[in-house]
């Protein structure tokens, strides 16, 4: 599975967060979850961070699965 990328986000005055993905609003964070968030970006990988809350982080075979003859039903 490919490392995520694209992911980017913005500390607002009100606290809260916006996390983007290739230029588009992927998720808004506020309160106790913002402040979760920032430290985590902070001590982990930013981009696996963003992935994961944004539930982006399913890149693969999840497209051609759904076509395949047994889940055509």
């Amino acid at each position: 599975m490919p490392k995520p990328h694209g992911f980017t986000y913005e500390r607002h005055r009100d606290d809260s967060v916006v996390i983007t993905h290739r230029g588009r609003e992927a998720a808004t964070l506020r309160g106790s979850r913002a402040e979760k968030f920032l430290a985590e970006v902070e001590a982990g990988d930013p981009q696996l961070v963003m992935a994961r809350w944004t539930g982006s982080y399913k890149f693969g075979n999840e497209r051609v699965a759904r076509n395949h003859p047994r889940n055509r039903r």
